[in-house]
């Protein structure tokens, strides 16, 4: 499968999700095609040394883009799977959320 260290692929900074890490301690991640909740729960106690009360993975589906002259579907963005992660109460926050606002 893969390692504990691959399954984490990038932190995933919108709108959304500096809410959701500000107001309610959750934190949503990039993780990769086939990881489980209990890879991601792992991979980031292991790395962070946080303790993880949830995660929620959501598939998210490949979207079409049109071309501004030709109107035609070309532009594609693929699929990607994301994590939202809920830590227990009282754990640190993360630091690389700290300075996203």
């Amino acid at each position: 499968m893969t390692e504990t260290f691959n399954v984490l692929i990038c932190p995933l900074v919108t709108e959304k999700s500096s809410y959701q890490s500000s107001k309610l301690n959750q934190y949503a991640f990039v993780v990769a095609e086939e990881a489980t909740r209990t890879m991601v729960k792992e991979a980031l106690e292991l790395a962070f040394d946080v303790t993880v009360a949830r995660v929620n993975i959501i598939n998210a589906p490949a979207k079409r883009g049109r071309r501004a002259r030709s109107r035609r579907l070309l532009v594609r963005r693929p699929s990607f799977k994301k994590a939202i992660v809920t830590l227990a109460e009282g754990s640190k926050p993360l630091e690389i959320f700290e300075g996203v606002q």
